[in-house]
């Protein structure tokens, strides 16, 4: 880097209000270098700025001079005697036939410099021809970057404009082998001119670019520095994997900070369509991670190990694309066991490649675990380059499909770590490496001075390495198969892991938090800032209208209800269960039935005590049951328990409200318990209800199916809902496969009305799709191609056919001897979607659709009242939507599935024209029975 000073009017230094002069600075290859790595490392070896020094690019350096050293003795070697010079040569010796190699060749042309390795001069082939120059520049890896291609481009820029000459050829010798590449510099000119300018405009500005941390820190002398200013801003850049469209996005939006993004997540319901894709990536949501340092996890991840683990990991030189290091790691515990298979040359990969495979022979049903990209080409190499498998279904299996941990990391887990990379997340689980400086560019400098040295000092650092690496994958991979296995909320894992589920953060975020604290006193200050608190303990000591309200407070909840009469029940004579007459009386039990009445003008709370006689049976030593007014042995009445159930699930109101409702408006004192144990019991009263339910549809000819989620303390859940015109039966299972369907439906020979998801074609009977749900899917394939006329032809014929049978059944109903004749309108259909031209990508896949669901989406018009649409079922989870809000997430598997019992009885009640609150209180437990008592009525 050079200086040039002109004189220049003085101006300002921002940093210390001193007079200053402009400097115009030389675009150099070493501004350039820096540049296509870091613009902000660019800018500082402009200002001469000293790096706080990096072992690998120190390492580097050295490397790539040793390298260049030797590369230009090589050359030197080659040419004859006396016409190879060092330096620069004048420009009349550059134009004298008397020099072919030119070596340190330091070009200067206006404001760029350029430091070529070496520069040949071939003479001219003919007379009159100039001679030609070609600009080598040397590159110790075996493989050749953009960026080096790029360099030699700036080399040739400055030497043609030195020569006046066009430079259109340049060499990079590269690799073990020396070998030379040609590279057409004449094709990059054009970027190596704009990225000249860029390199001008950005030295040439007094302040510096943004602060960005990239995949280069780890090979930059100005790693801490940087580090360490980007952890004082917070900056976004310490998020790995955000691109920097993705940082100027967020910055637009006046996020510039990892603490800002972390508010910015909100859980979204993803479309029914997109479900069984894979989650995409919410830096929002790692951003929130890393501040509440807990784990988050999206969805249910999964991480199936039906087998016994083998831990992997490979060390090797990606640029010679040779191995030479196997880690592999076994059992669990104190019977863990680990080996390592070293080679000394590339001619040993073979070996230690057989020798890994016959380890995996010896380890039952193995499952290969391991961390990202590397390992997985490494397999997929090895099979290539030796094939030869051994004849077993195990170890195939096991080389076909391994794990690959961040895979089922990536955007479903997020650890508290700025970067999913398995050092950070391991160290953050407690693990340590002996080596503070272990990294995967410290091994490829081992590796390379073992080579040189052969050391076993070194060789025992590799192999360290590499048994730590494995040892920190299995901690890894054991807290994240945990993660994967357990319910949130439970004990199943480590406690010092707190684990935050985001599908329910939405609900989370409206409470307030607990106050936790270690300081002694905090507590008991807290607590006393309550409201309730200083209304009832502090202002009522100096304000009379607090006292005053406080008293009509305490009135009020002491005028409950009255006893209003007296039963007295006539005592049972024989014994219920064996029938024998009655030996053994007891004394008379006095209970008091809080229960309410039902008249013509509303509902009133009453307390009736009763008076009735018990005893045990000498027989069969049962008890006399009490009176049928009181409700399952408890103190109150059947009418209560029906209401509360009935608000509850009806109504959609909170357990909460129910029992504030019942206090204020009947006069009672009852708490929440009470009413979650009247939908407890009632749910237990009426399961046999819902089993008959769902027995009546699986003998009738028709079920409308669909499924939807439900958050439960954090996790997934999902409700399956089976409906006819008549009745509803809802079920909830833990996952959305399709064991509860199958099981539920085996039976069923009539047709199935769904959409269009795979699992309910397993089930053997007729199938009829929602067509409802199909319209939509070509609606939004015209709007998303709004130009292609091949789907617009597809949707407009389908619009018309299905609207000529809509027509059909509005006129005459569901009935198959009106319909068929449409079915000769679907054949029409179907052979002139294929006359469509299949050059349109959307028109080709509507029309693989289509044909595919062909059997299936006109199944109705050969069927007596087959609806071509799923409304039922639609309908049905409507209902459940809105017990879902009322529910917010904050129940359990088994209070699901209780609410799922009574909604079901609920919603088959509507659908047959029956009051849910009157079959609620006539203690039956099969509607079809109560709806004939009601019309015998």
């Amino acid at each position: 880097m050079r200086l040039r000073k002109t004189s220049k009017p003085k101006v300002v230094d921002r940093r210390n209000g001193e007079p200053c002069r402009v400097m115009h600075m030389s675009v150099t290859n070493e501004l350039v270098d820096a540049f296509l790595k870091c613009p902000t490392k660019c800018f500082l070896r402009s200002r001469g700025e000293v790096g706080t020094g990096n072992y690998y690019a120190d390492w580097v350096r050295t490397r790539n001079e040793l390298f260049r050293t030797q590369g230009v003795e090589n050359l030197a070697a080659n040419v004859t005697h006396g016409t190879c010079v060092s330096g620069t040569p004048v420009l009349g010796g550059v134009r004298s036939p008397q020099w072919q190699l030119a070596t340190e060749f330091h070009a200067r042309s206006q404001n760029l410099e350029s430091f070529c390795h070496a520069v040949e001069r071939h003479p001219a082939a003919g007379g009159g021809r100039a001679a030609e120059f070609v600009p080598i520049r040397f590159v110790a890896g075996n493989k050749i970057a953009r960026e080096d291609k790029l360099l030699l481009s700036f080399d040739a820029r400055v030497l043609s404009e030195l020569l006046g000459r066009k430079i259109a050829l340049g060499k990079i010798v590269h690799g073990d082998n020396y070998a030379t590449l040609k590279v057409k510099t004449s094709d990059l000119a054009g970027v190596a001119s704009k990225l000249t300018d860029k390199i001008r405009m950005l030295i040439e500005n007094s302040s510096p670019p943004d602060l960005v941390l990239n995949r280069h820190c780890g090979e930059c002398e100005f790693q801490t520095r940087c580090r360490q200013r980007a952890i004082e801003k917070d900056d976004l850049s310490r998020l790995a994997g955000m691109t920097e469209k993705e940082r100027m996005g967020f910055n637009r939006k006046g996020i510039f900070t990892v603490t800002q993004l972390s508010y910015t997540f909100r859980p979204r319901r993803r479309p029914d369509r997109s479900k069984d894709k894979r989650e995409r990536y919410h830096h929002s949501l790692k951003a929130l991670a890393i501040r509440e340092n807990k784990i988050h996890i999206v969805g249910t991840p999964e991480m199936k190990t039906e087998g016994t683990p083998v831990y992997l990991d490979v060390e090797g030189l990606p640029d010679r694309g040779f191995y030479y290091l196997i880690g592999v790691r076994t059992g669990v515990g104190q019977s863990v066991a680990h080996q390592s298979f070293w080679a000394d040359r590339p001619s040993d990969e073979h070996g230690i490649w057989q020798a890994f495979l016959s380890m995996l022979i010896k380890v039952e049903n193995p499952i290969l675990v391991h961390y990202g990209s590397f390992e997985s080409i490494f397999l997929r190499r090895m099979r290539e380059r030796y094939g030869g498998l051994p004849n077993n279904i195990g170890v195939i299996k096991a080389l076909e499909s391994p794990i690959n941990l961040v895979s089922v990391i990536f955007g479903q887990i997020y650890f508290p770590t700025y970067s999913n990379r398995l050092k950070e997340i391991a160290e953050w689980l407690g693990f340590r490496w002996s080596d503070d400086n272990a990294s995967g560019l410290q091994s490829i400098v081992w590796r390379i001075e073992w080579e040189t040295t052969r050391a076993p000092l070194v060789k025992e650092k590799l192999i360290n390495y590499n048994t730590e690496d494995c040892a920190a994958l299995e901690l890894v991979a054991g807290t994240t198969a945990q993660i994967c296995q357990r319910e949130i909320g439970s004990d199943s894992i480590t406690t010092n892991l707190e684990i935050v589920a985001a599908d329910i953060l939405d609900s989370k975020l409206t409470r307030w938090p607990k106050f936790s604290t270690t300081i002694q006193g905090f507590e008991a200050v807290n607590k006393a800032a309550r409201w309730d608190y200083q209304r009832d303990r502090v202002y009522i000591r100096t304000d009379e209208r607090l006292k005053q309200a406080k008293k009509m407070r305490e009135r009020r909840l002491k005028g409950t209800i009255r006893v209003g009469k007296v039963v007295a029940c006539e005592p049972s004579r024989v014994c219920p269960r064996c029938h024998k007459n009655a030996t053994n009386w007891s004394r008379v039990v006095t209970k008091c039935l809080h229960d309410l009445r039902f008249t013509k003008c509303g509902v009133t709370g009453q307390l009736v005590k009763y008076q009735f006689r018990v005893f045990r049976c000498a027989t069969c030593q049962a008890f006399t049951p009490w009176p049928k007014e009181f409700w399952e042995r408890s103190q109150y009445g059947r009418n209560l328990a029906a209401f509360s159930v009935f608000e509850v699930i009806d109504l959609c109101v909170s357990l909460r409200s129910v029992t504030q409702t019942l206090n204020r408006i009947f006069g009672f004192r009852m708490n929440e318990y009470v009413v979650r144990r009247f939908k407890e019991r009632a749910a237990d009263y009426h399961r046999a209800t819902r089993e008959n339910i769902l027995a009546g549809m699986v003998k009738g000819n028709l079920i409308h199916a669909d499924e939807t989620r439900i958050p439960l303390h954090g996790k997934v859940g999902y409700v399956w809902v089976f409906a006819t015109f008549r009745e509803v039966a809802y079920y909830y299972s833990a996952t959305r496969e399709g064991t509860l369907i199958q099981s539920a439906l085996h039976e069923f020979k009539g047709v199935l009305v769904s959409d269009f998801y795979t699992v309910y074609d397993s089930i053997p009977c007729a199938q009829q799709k929602c067509l409802l749900h199909l319209m939509r899917d070509l609606n939004d394939a015209v709007l998303d191609n709004p130009y292609d006329e091949g789907a617009k032809t597809i949707a407009t014929a389908f619009a018309e056919l299905l609207r000529d049978i809509v027509q059909t059944t509005d006129r005459w109903g569901l009935k198959s001897r009106f319909l068929r004749k449409h079915l000769a309108d679907v054949a029409r259909f179907y052979k002139r979607i294929s006359k469509t031209d299949r050059q349109s990508e959307a028109a080709s896949k509507l029309k693989d659709r289509l044909e595919k669901d062909r059997e299936k989406l006109f199944t109705f018009l050969s069927h007596d009242g087959i609806p071509w649409n799923n409304n039922n079922a639609e309908h049905a989870i409507k209902a459940f939507a809105r017990l879902r809000r009322a529910i917010e997430g904050l129940s359990t598997p088994k209070g699901i599935e209780q609410y799922l019992i009574l909604l079901s009885v609920c919603q088959t009640c509507k659908y047959s024209g029956l009051d849910f609150l009157d079959f609620l209180r006539s203690g039956e437990t099969d509607i079809g029975t109560f709806a004939a008592s009601r019309r015998t009525r």
